[in-house]
């Protein structure tokens, strides 16, 4: 039987297309300054009997610098983002991936929760209106959830383990765990993990706002996202994508690379309770923040930061807030929790890597992002939620969950490297 070594796993460079801005630097400093990306659409026309219309999109984006222009005609918009957003996070880490040490020693897992929707959608409506013989034979490598991850493979030579993860919003989560797990057991020593969506489009939009699981704000939409606020009323579809890059210790160690925190802690577990809805006890949230804990061999008291799934939904904001109270008892008052779907709605497969940013800045820059919207905190949410501005605090461990339909549930424990 082989050994389990669980070597120790690091973060060193980190990339993220956003909202609410297009590198990590501008995200960041948007989450900093309580900055909404939420706007009315521009992606495509709608009228009256649109109930949502608004969403959290990018506007200007341009891959041109990562991608050239003729290769992007092959490329979903999904990937797109992964490509530029693993762009930063290598050169963030300061390590040539593509020419540098043995490729088969790194690898790639992207998350996804829909892939290239808009591919699927677009192919569909060229097959309706011409025919089956005009249908791109783009199409299948373009949609495909696991697209992104082979474009960032081939992207960097990445030849080690390399797969993706469909578990909705908690793909990002399970793809940074997972590749955490690869690296500690000795099978890879640099892994470039997060999630990409890029699902703002007419099927999406209107069977989520279908579902009644979507905030109909479109008089104010910047402040339609309110997570723990008594007059939410849904989540705001976001799209975007975040990479991080992963390493061992020692490798790190060995090329004197910066290291903005370390990876110690992966929980995952299953509510099976119901497609849509969480457990409103939120007990598979609170079986996979303690399984996080466990794993990460830290103690609930020593937590300072959550940065929460929060969507804005009634029921999945009330069984986190649920569960975070059973797991960290008294102690929940006195550590901080903050949502930033807030400001960048929810990306769904991608949020999980975009709130790794101010996860690990909690821990590398002591700067807390705020929750914003949130006026009148809701019934028994009487926890520090970082309401409206951001708060400074030395924290030397956080927490990032992610949980998504069909009962997945993933929480990340991030602490200072030391």
């Amino acid at each position: 039987m082989r050994t389990v070594t669980h070597r120790r796993v690091v973060v060193t460079g980190i990339g993220c297309v956003s909202n609410i801005g297009n590198s990590v630097d501008a995200t960041w400093a948007s989450m900093k300054a309580g900055r909404s990306g939420v706007s009315p659409l521009r992606g495509f026309p709608q009228n009256e009997d649109w109930t949502v219309r608004f969403a959290g999109e990018i506007h200007d984006f341009n891959p041109s610098s990562v991608v050239d222009g003729r290769e992007q005609k092959r490329i979903d918009r999904v990937a797109l983002f992964a490509m530029v957003a693993a762009d930063e996070a290598v050169r963030d880490c300061g390590f040539d991936l593509k020419n540098s040490g043995d490729p088969y020693r790194h690898g790639t897992i992207i998350g996804s929760g829909i892939g290239g929707v808009i591919t699927m959608e677009d192919g569909h409506t060229k097959l309706l209106q011409t025919g089956p013989r005009r249908v791109s034979p783009f199409v299948v490598p373009r949609l495909m959830v696991n697209a992104a991850a082979g474009n960032v493979s081939i992207q960097f030579n990445l030849r080690g383990p390399s797969t993706s993860v469909a578990s909705a919003c908690a793909s990002s989560g399970h793809a940074m765990g997972i590749a955490m797990q690869i690296i500690q057991r000795g099978d890879s020593d640099v892994m470039v993990a997060g999630g990409a969506e890029a699902a703002i489009t007419p099927l999406t939009l209107s069977a989520f706002a279908s579902m009644k699981a979507l905030s109909t704000r479109n008089d104010d939409p910047p402040r339609a996202s309110r997570p723990f606020d008594k007059d939410r009323d849904g989540f705001v579809l976001a799209e975007g994508s975040a990479v991080v890059v992963l390493e061992e210790l020692e490798h790190a160690r060995n090329r004197g690379a910066r290291i903005y925190a370390e990876l110690v802690g992966y929980g995952a577990t299953g509510d099976a309770h119901h497609i849509a809805a969480p457990d409103e006890q939120g007990s598979g949230a609170f079986k996979a923040m303690e399984v996080a804990l466990k794993d990460a061999e830290v103690n609930a008291a020593e937590v300072g930061y959550i940065n929460a799934h929060g969507t804005s939904t009634p029921l999945g904001d009330r069984a986190e807030i649920a569960a975070v109270k059973r797991l960290f008892g008294a102690h929940a008052y006195k550590l901080a929790m903050s949502s930033t779907k807030s400001m960048t709605g929810h990306a769904l497969g991608a949020a999980g890597g975009i709130e790794t940013i101010p996860t690990i800045m909690s821990i590398y820059e002591g700067v807390l992002a705020p929750t914003i919207n949130l006026d009148h905190p809701d019934e028994g949410f009487d926890l520090n939620f970082v309401a409206n501005t951001p708060q400074e605090a030395k924290v030397n461990v956080a927490l990032n969950n992610t949980f998504g339909f069909g009962g997945h549930n993933v929480s990340l424990v991030f602490k200072r490297y030391s």
